[in-house]
């Protein structure tokens, strides 16, 4: 048996998980960002006894999929039609669609005026979505440099900056040291993304989320699950 999914009970709870073998002294727990676990045991390994042990990190394998659960975007589908709420940097807009030879999108008291030359829902997803994109790059290069500013005792170098939208993350930090950001951000309070941006550069300290990781997150970012929560319920 190379490759299988397996299933533990843990209280009322059922964990699957994708059990592989591999040349390997000892078992190995991951759990993905997408939730899924997995697990690389030695070739000579017993079912029973894997089962026991993935059972007894049973906890801490429900912590990271809440963790990662709890990190993806579920901004709720948009429709673009007048009077529809619309966020930006944690506050809520009013869209006022208008009619227009130019396309142009203001904040004026509570409302997102957008002018535009065409209404059909496709056009002015896309045209907001462009005009997000613009602010992303400039809120978001502004935290990153303001957040550097903390991490100057660990001689980091300015990371590549990469916004793009994801579909499963708010952000994640590449091996070469490029940090991505999700430009559904730009619509959470800056708070929020100031707390991607330093969880993110937290990984080019410690590329896990082990103790030393979160030690590092706790020091520079104190009130980090404030404004993670917040993340979770602007954009749910």
């Amino acid at each position: 048996m190379l490759h299988s999914i397996q299933k533990v009970n843990y209280g009322s709870k059922s964990i699957e998980y994708n059990l592989s073998f591999a040349v390997r002294k000892s078992l190995g727990i991951k759990v993905l960002p997408d939730g899924l676990v997995s697990v690389i045991a030695p070739f000579d390994a017993d079912l029973i006894e894997i089962n026991k042990k993935v059972k007894l990190k049973a906890n801490w394998i429900l912590k990271q999929q809440a963790f990662f659960c709890s990190y993806k975007p579920n901004t709720p589908e948009r429709k673009y039609v007048n009077g529809e709420t619309h966020l930006y940097l944690g506050r809520q807009y009013k869209l006022q669609i208008i009619e227009d030879a130019i396309n142009e999108i203001k904040l004026y008291r509570g409302a997102m005026i957008m002018k535009t030359k065409k209404n059909n829902p496709e056009y002015l997803e896309k045209k907001l979505n462009e005009w997000y994109k613009e602010k992303a790059i400039v809120h978001f290069e502004e935290l990153l440099e303001s957040s550097l500013e903390k991490f100057n005792k660990y001689k980091i170098e300015k990371p590549i900056l990469d916004i793009r939208l994801m579909q499963k993350r708010w952000g994640s930090c590449a091996k070469s040291g490029k940090i991505i950001l999700n430009t559904e951000l730009i619509k959470a309070p800056k708070g929020s993304i100031e707390y991607v941006v330093i969880h993110e550069l937290c990984h080019l300290v410690h590329h896990n989320h082990n103790k030393e990781f979160y030690d590092l997150q706790n020091t520079l970012s104190p009130d980090w699950e404030k404004w993670k929560e917040k993340l979770e319920h602007a954009l749910s």
